[in-house]
């Protein structure tokens, strides 16, 4: 039970941590109490993506059949097959963690961790037996979980969190999502598609309020053409539940108003999990919303101590714990390693339309002290966009007019998430957007939009 390094919590960013520890020659354990995948291969990403592609087969069955040339009698659609296909995607990546924690020779040890000091890990299995683990290294990668404050009475059946809504086997017929956030869109998405009422509440000025203020405004013509409700700058004063429905009252600027409905999503941001993992007793320093401070290396102020994920509240997304993961076990292993620059890495929404971002929104821009130039080309002009019927949003580009270099991009439309890569990528090498507009693309694919929008900085766009 002496290792290198154990890591706790087994989600993207632990047993990527841990594969790449064991890589660089490390003895490695990984702790989890649960499951090995995380929230993201289990009860997150991953099934909630499945459940997105039948959503999207969904409204094209219910609502554009005609125009594709299909006609249905008794047409029946199963949303309980696309749970149980959600749930089969997420069990044979789960196995595939399995295989991979064999294959790197990773110890699993599955239970409740709590640090003893910053070389020993005491762990309780599920019938109670305990065992310490004693390291060199501890890397702590124990995630995040939902806000569930008392006043909505989260009961897992009526109020529900992300985790009751990935497993439920039924859609509701009408729901309020208490969030604007990736969380809510999603699944307005999902539900929306089999035919729920859905209605979003945000307390900010917008929906996914930490997107560019013209992503947010697209999304939102989008989901109310899709005949969702999206009040915004309103607050969840009230919810009162009965046996049958639920009563919300909302408040806003001018008054207040009530909306029924069958069921209610909280998904308003995350807390972290620290609560029994002995940090305290340790001296891990913590910010104000109890997430773990870390520095660019992912140690914390303890010696031999190290934080990945979403337990730092640097960027809660399963990529950006895996890219963190390889810092820590880098750093550990005393291999070169990098610095991540949290303002420039991917962010993904998978809603219809689809959202990817990264970097400087224009405002953000001009308020950082750079002269900007920003071009915008509508997929409404892209060929492959009007082959799939799936031609609205556009893809925008933020430059610094001086040197041409990429400081951020805002896709809102179909597929953007495959599409984003290419200009993170060229953001890291420091490609111009001169450099992209020559880059020939395929045609006809999305991606030719990209090649347009920077066409569109260096005034040399074709297609518009």
């Amino acid at each position: 039970m002496n290792y290198d390094t154990v890591v706790i919590g087994a989600g993207p960013g632990g047993y990527v941590c841990a594969i790449r520890a064991s890589q660089l020659g490390q003895k490695v354990a990984i702790i989890d109490k649960e499951w090995l995948g995380g929230v993201c291969l289990n009860i997150g990403c991953i099934p909630s993506k499945t459940l997105l592609k039948n959503a999207e087969i969904a409204n094209i069955i219910r609502n554009r059949s005609k125009e594709f040339g299909f006609t249905f009698d008794n047409l029946d659609i199963d949303y309980s097959i696309a749970v149980r296909r959600s749930r089969k995607v997420s069990q044979r990546l789960t196995k595939g963690i399995t295989h991979l924690m064999k294959k790197n020779n990773i110890d699993v040890h599955m239970g409740d961790a709590r640090i003893q000091s910053n070389n020993e890990v005491e762990v309780t299995q599920a019938n109670g037996q305990t065992t310490t683990i004693t390291a060199k290294n501890i890397v702590v990668a124990s995630g995040a979980r939902p806000k569930t404050p008392t006043e909505f009475k989260v009961d897992n059946r009526q109020v529900i969190t992300y985790r009751d809504a990935i497993l439920q086997e039924e859609h509701p017929e009408s729901v309020v999502i208490i969030g604007g956030g990736a969380i809510g869109v999603e699944f307005a998405t999902i539900w929306n598609s089999y035919g729920s009422q859905v209605t979003i509440v945000e307390m900010m000025n917008n929906i996914l309020p930490m997107e560019d203020i013209e992503i947010s405004a697209e999304l939102t013509r989008s989901l109310t053409k899709a005949g969702m409700r999206i009040l915004v700058d309103s607050k969840v004063e009230h919810i009162n539940q009965d046996n049958q429905n639920i009563t919300l009252t909302i408040s806003n600027k001018s008054d207040h108003s009530s909306i029924s409905a069958e069921q209610v999503l909280v998904a308003i941001g995350f807390t972290p999990n620290t609560e029994g993992l002995g940090l305290d007793a340790i001296g891990v320093k913590k910010d104000s919303e109890g997430f773990v401070t870390v520095n660019d290396s992912m140690s914390t102020n303890v010696e031999n101590v190290y934080a990945i994920g979403d337990v730092t509240g640097k960027l809660l997304l399963a990529h950006v714990a895996s890219a963190q993961g390889i810092v820590a076990a880098e750093t550990i292993a005393g291999h070169p390693t990098v610095k991540l620059n949290y303002k420039m890495l991917p962010r993904a929404t998978y809603c219809h339309p689809e959202v990817a971002s990264f970097g400087y929104t224009e405002s953000q821009a001009q308020e950082a002290g750079y002269d900007t130039r920003v071009s915008k080309f509508r997929f409404s002009a892209n060929g492959k966009a009007l082959a799939l019927g799936d031609h609205g949003g556009w893809v925008k580009i933020v430059s610094d007019d001086k040197y041409g270099g990429i400081l951020g991009a805002h896709l809102i439309g179909p597929q953007v998430t495959e599409l984003l890569p290419e200009l993170s990528l060229a953001y890291n090498m420091e490609l111009t957007a001169e450099d992209i507009a020559r880059n020939v693309h395929a045609h006809p694919t999305l991606s030719e939009t990209i090649m347009e929008t920077a066409q569109g900085l260096v005034d040399q766009m074709i297609h518009a």
